[in-house]
């Protein structure tokens, strides 16, 4: 069951509570039919999820067998059959189908099919071309944030869309930097990518992010959310020094491995639902 479980990444269904952000911000958090339906969605999202790293693996047994952490994997190293695999990554996508019915949202449904669809073509070749490889692992984190205020009918603020995709695109490209840095053989995109280029792009968005940030704080209903500001830019300043330090750049890898990262993650949170939903 152990190996089953490393093999769906379960610990990176933490990314799949983005679903929740529309909700949250939204003042409807206590809202038992949106929580209701946000469950089920974040469920959905993380089967899917996993399907698809499911599939990753099938496609780069053999390279992830030359990769010095990769071949861990569980049917990289062998413990998991590949005919496991398969049978694991159908019941994900069962799953995923049966919750799309019971939601009956039709736009629900085709953001989680374009999810799929996306990341199947990523799969397939599109995470060898440039450019095209960190858009559509940016696009993931806004599919996320649009599901969740389909789902709920949450309208989705334009600079929160801002935000979530800037923010995106820079952990993008800190997951390439670092993998430029430490493992050039392992990825074929990587060659199109130097230091130089990555860094002088993940300024511009870190920045761009801290300043949309700033702007949807000020249009929200209540203007002391503008008081978060200082800690969302110290919290994107932590994120940066881990990126630009040892981590190998994945973004739940370096949050689940900086406990001082996740205390600030949950001072920013506490803060945010004092303000919504307590004064």
């Amino acid at each position: 069951m152990k190996e089953y479980l490393k093999l769906l990444r379960i610990k990176h269904y933490i990314k799949n509570i983005l679903i929740f952000v529309p909700m949250f911000f939204g003042g409807a958090i206590f809202d038992k039919d949106k929580l209701f339906y946000g469950g089920l969605g974040f469920i959905a999202f993380c089967m899917i999820s996993s399907a698809i790293y499911v599939l990753n693996d099938l496609r780069d047994i053999e390279k992830d067998r030359q990769h010095p952490t990769k071949r861990n994997r569980p049917l990289a190293s062998g413990r998991v059959k590949p005919q496991q695999g398969i049978i694991a990554m159908i019941g994900c996508l069962f799953v995923a189908c049966v919750i799309s019915i019971v939601l009956g949202n039709i736009c629900a449904a085709l953001l989680l099919g374009g999810y799929l669809v996306l990341n199947v073509a990523y799969s397939m070749g599109l995470k060898n071309k440039p450019i095209i490889d960190i858009v559509i692992l940016a696009s993931g984190f806004v599919i996320r944030i649009f599901y969740g205020g389909v789902i709920t009918n949450i309208e989705i603020s334009k600079w929160l869309y801002l935000v979530i995709t800037v923010g995106s695109l820079y952990m993008g490209l800190g997951k390439r930097r670092n993998e430029l840095k430490k493992q050039k053989e392992t990825r074929i995109v990587l060659k199109y990518y130097n230091v130089e280029f990555l860094d002088k792009n993940m300024y511009v968005c870190v920045a761009l992010t801290n300043v949309f940030y700033a702007l949807w704080t000020l249009e929200m209903p209540n203007p002391k959310i503008s008081w978060t500001i200082p800690i969302f830019i110290i919290l994107l300043m932590c994120y940066s020094l881990d990126v630009e330090g040892d981590s190998d750049g994945d973004p739940v890898e370096v949050i689940l491995h900086d406990k001082f990262l996740i205390g600030l993650i949950s001072l920013y949170a506490v803060c945010i639902f004092t303000l919504l939903y307590l004064i």
